[in-house]
């Protein structure tokens, strides 16, 4: 507070006569405001020279030797040696290696393969059989390296099974097989069913690649070793095996057929689904998910009118059912680029 008034006295009088009138040491106030001198630049330390560095004429003698037509394609290693056996020593070979790199001359010479950067596939789906996506998932057996096999294939929008297989072994022949009879079930129209799959050997064969062709079916496969492209059959197989009653191993074949008979009966009629607003799959191909909505907006509506007082911010409404399901939905920057 003295200070603050002895700054605001400084322009009319002296310093010495602000400080004698608040009874504040002359000292003091110089200590608490005195400005120090800015330091003085400090010289630039120049690097000591390394003693046991080569000079530059050895640089260059071993840079030439290393430079030699006798010697241009060997590994520095290689060039130590044989020096030493002709009695020569020009330096080490880490020595060899630090000069080459200051030179730029340490680097891959083989060509590299430039793969190009796999497109990212954008798939929508507004309706059930539009857009469907296939995996095959590994089921333990009885013994150690025993494996089922369980190939589903999964309408996107509405999330139920259309397919699925158990087999003992993982073959295009029996993922073409399997698509063949699904394709042909709920009477898709040619050129509007989409098929998306990883780039597994099965899924990504030609025999699978030339059914859908012929088929009228488009197919469409994810990005290698990126598992975002892939996430309803990924959301599948871990409903599939976080069920209560999904086992360590299957005690055999038709143990692990049974389950998944019983399975995907459960998740195509039974199964609530957040992902279609606690519908069971099987509400949305069927057409009652519509009827089921208007049933539930009406019980909400009568527990509005008998507690109103319960809810708060606004009347109760039932979760909406999903305008369209999308496998990597394109970013606004990039729709807002393409307008």
């Amino acid at each position: 507070m003295i200070e603050s008034t002895i700054a605001e006295l400084l322009p009319q009088v002296a310093t010495a006569a602000a400080c004698r009138t608040l009874g504040l040491p002359r000292a003091t106030w110089y200590r608490h405001h005195r400005q120090p001198p800015p330091p003085p630049p400090r010289p630039e330390r120049q690097p000591r020279p390394q003693p046991r560095a080569l000079s530059e004429v050895e640089r260059g003698q071993l840079l030439g030797v290393l430079h030699a037509p006798e010697h241009v394609d060997e590994a520095p290693a290689t060039v130590y040696a044989k020096l030493l056996d002709q009695g020569t020593s020009l330096g080490s070979v880490a020595t060899m290696y630090r000069l080459l790199r200051q030179h730029d001359e340490v680097r891959e010479r083989r060509r590299q393969a430039v793969h190009p950067a796999a497109k990212k596939p954008e798939l929508l789906a507004t309706r059930p059989n539009q857009v469907w996506s296939g995996d095959i998932t590994k089921l333990l057996g009885p013994e150690q390296w025993t494996y089922y096999y369980v190939y589903v294939i999964i309408d996107i929008y509405s999330r139920y099974v259309v397919g699925w297989l158990l087999a003992r072994a993982e073959r295009a022949l029996l993922a073409e097989r399997l698509l063949a009879d699904t394709i042909q079930k709920p009477q898709v129209e040619p050129h509007t069913l989409v098929i998306h799959a990883d780039r597994g050997s099965s899924m990504a064969s030609k025999p699978v690649a030339f059914l859908l062709a012929d088929l009228g079916v488009t197919k469409s496969h994810s990005r290698p070793h990126v598992s975002n492209d892939h996430p309803y059959s990924e959301s599948q197989f871990t409903t599939l095996k976080y069920r209560p009653n999904f086992p360590d191993r299957f005690g055999s074949f038709e143990d692990a057929r049974s389950f998944c008979q019983r399975f995907f009966a459960w998740y195509n009629h039974e199964h609530r689904h957040s992902g279609i607003a606690s519908h069971i799959p099987a509400d949305l191909p069927s057409g009652r998910a519509g009827r089921l909505q208007r049933q539930r907006a009406a019980t909400l509506d009568l527990a509005y009118l008998a507690h109103s007082e319960r809810f708060v911010r606004k009347p109760p409404r039932p979760l909406a059912l999903p305008a369209a399901a999308w496998i990597n939905p394109p970013q606004e920057d990039s729709i807002s680029t393409a307008i």
